[in-house]
């Protein structure tokens, strides 16, 4: 005797996206960002790529770039001792 409460999709239980996977728009949707903004760089032509484009960025639109520093950065640092940060070269001027 057969349930007639599972219906027809009752044999493609378990056949979805396996948990936890990215959804294929979702990548194809990243990966087109990624390419745009490297190719826009931090002069419109390019220079840089992706790194002259976040600093581009981060100089005209510091709530953005603050925002996605939060989605990068780690939810809790623990440190104890002396630190030195020392910034130089092209990230001088941020």
């Amino acid at each position: 005797m057969t349930d007639h409460k599972l219906g027809k999709a009752a044999g493609n239980r378990g056949k979805g996206r396996p948990k936890g996977s990215t959804n294929k728009t979702t990548t194809a949707l990243r990966e087109a960002i990624l390419l745009a903004a490297t190719e826009h760089g931090e002069d419109d032509g390019g220079k840089d790529g992706l790194k002259g484009y976040l600093r581009k960025v981060a100089r005209e639109d510091v709530k953005a770039f603050s925002g996605l520093l939060g989605r990068v950065l780690p939810l809790d640092v623990n440190a104890s001792g002396s630190f030195n940060v020392v910034i130089s070269g092209d990230d001088a001027d941020l």
